[in-house]
């Protein structure tokens, strides 16, 4: 089955490496689509991912602490790493994939060699997490710039609703080996 027979059965967002909007591109190679799907790092790099799954969210807001412990509950397996944007190991990966180091709007799901941003990162984080939380994953059939519309407006509005800290928060010694500094 060819790259045309497969988008017109699967959206390319569930069936990565179809064609996007008919124009031959794999979604993977179009960084300035809106869509958040899964970039990659450069071909020439050659510094390996420091770990499987990390996790990096900001680590002065109150909502995005609440949400790591919220993984953390429903991760037993472990699967998750965690680091603050704000860390000299958030930084280093932000600037490792070419994202801002000022701007912190979404967290980041770092899977290999590959990064997700906003809605995207939230449904494959909730897809690994234990329970029923894999369910939520079925929502990756909605339109990216419609979830992430969604996923901006909670992130503009976080301070405001749930308040932040004027430190990133530390974890305790027995959760301190899933997090980088």
């Amino acid at each position: 089955m060819g790259n045309r027979e497969k988008a017109k059965i699967f959206p390319p967002h569930i069936f990565p490496g179809t064609t996007s909007r008919g124009f031959g591109f794999s979604r993977h190679t179009i960084f300035s689509m809106p869509t958040n799907a899964a970039h990659t790092i450069p071909e020439d790099s050659t510094a390996e991912p420091q770990t499987a799954r990390l996790l990096l969210f900001d680590g002065v807001c109150n909502l995005c602490n609440g949400a790591v412990q919220f993984v953390i509950e429903r991760d037993p397996e472990q699967k998750f790493m965690f680091a603050s944007l704000q860390s000299a190991t958030g930084q280093e990966r932000l600037r490792h994939f070419g994202l801002s180091t000022q701007h912190f709007d979404s967290f980041v799901l770092i899977e290999g060699k590959r990064f997700y941003t906003e809605s995207t990162a939230a449904l494959r984080v909730a897809r690994h997490m234990g329970g029923g939380w894999p369910l939520l994953y079925v929502f990756i059939v909605v339109p990216a710039p419609i979830r992430n519309a969604v996923y901006r407006f909670v992130a503009r509005n976080r301070y405001r609703w749930f308040g932040r800290q004027d430190s990133c928060a530390m974890p305790t010694p027995a959760l301190k080996a899933r997090f980088l500094n």
